[in-house]
């Protein structure tokens, strides 16, 4: 029976193991969506450390920091070792209008939830105006143009 050999192939599955690794450790899924005055972030981050979870702001920069430590075990024959290992690290440039002294966080089951207030001044807010002695209301919305009605 004739086997066929390709040395290029065993190359290639050593460095996808190697840089597979590395690429995974470094990567950080999260979803984000906004629920009335506030928006939420959440963060995959199966099997961190919890001590090792940094959260900071600076400036408008968000970085978030988590460690996942390898397991060490005398005497273990190891079958298989795909789960990554490392510092897992991301950052967002958040925009104005955010109150990002009122973040909070939490972590359970392996993902981080982030709670973001919308600061009271980025708010819609409703303005009376007066025009040639009439008061009209102006409402303004995030998405709509204001829209003007008299009041008798």
């Amino acid at each position: 029976m004739a086997t066929r050999f390709d040395p290029f192939q065993e190359m290639d599955r050593l460095m996808n193991q190697v840089l597979g690794q590395q690429r995974a450790s470094a990567t950080m899924p999260m979803d984000l969506f906004r629920s009335g005055d506030h928006y939420v972030l959440s963060v995959d981050l199966p099997g961190a450390d919890p001590g090792s979870i940094d959260v900071n702001v600076d400036d408008r920069t968000l970085t978030i920091r988590a460690q996942r430590t390898a397991r060490t075990e005398d005497g273990v024959q190891w079958l298989a070792k795909e789960r990554p290992v490392g510092t897992y690290a991301r950052q967002l440039t958040v925009g104005r209008g955010l109150d990002l002294d009122a973040i909070t966080a939490s972590y359970a089951d392996g993902v981080l939830s982030l709670t973001i207030p919308v600061a009271e001044e980025a708010k819609p807010r409703r303005i009376e105006v007066t025009t040639g002695g009439t008061p009209a209301t102006i409402e303004a919305g995030a998405d709509a143009a204001p829209q003007e009605r008299a009041s008798a």
